[in-house]
């Protein structure tokens, strides 16, 4: 079983940038899919990005598309997620997630999670 934990949040202004990394630990880290999803209040958790345990495959929700670049590193046990031009609507806490499958936008296919970490964008 793999353990999550975020890092990299915090307030940046409107068009900034910020990049939130996601150290796993437990479990053999590149068997895994990795995905980031986000949740603003009052709304529910959606999907942002996500990898495959190779790196050959990433998919975007199409509001960040171009803006946001998700990576890992196998060897560091670390997923990354480069956040640029950011807007105002991009304030939310962004958590990271394990998948033992594929890789996927689905979030019920993500059983491990992290605490989430807080992003806010100042307009």
């Amino acid at each position: 079983q793999v353990q999550l934990v975020e890092s990299g949040g915090g307030l940046v202004q409107a068009g900034g940038s910020l990049r939130l990394s996601c150290a796993a630990s437990g479990g053999t880290f590149s068997n895994y899919g990795m995905g980031w999803f986000r949740q603003a209040p009052g709304k529910e958790r959606e999907f942002v990005a996500a990898i495959s345990w190779s790196s050959d495959t990433t998919l975007y929700a199409n509001s960040v598309k171009g803006r946001f670049t998700i990576s890992r590193d196998n060897a560091k046990k670390t997923t990354y997620l480069q956040m640029s031009s950011l807007k105002f609507e991009d304030t939310a806490v962004y958590y990271c997630a394990a998948s033992p499958s594929i890789v996927t936008r689905v979030l019920r296919g993500y059983p491990y999670w992290g605490q989430g970490t807080q992003v806010t964008v100042s307009s």
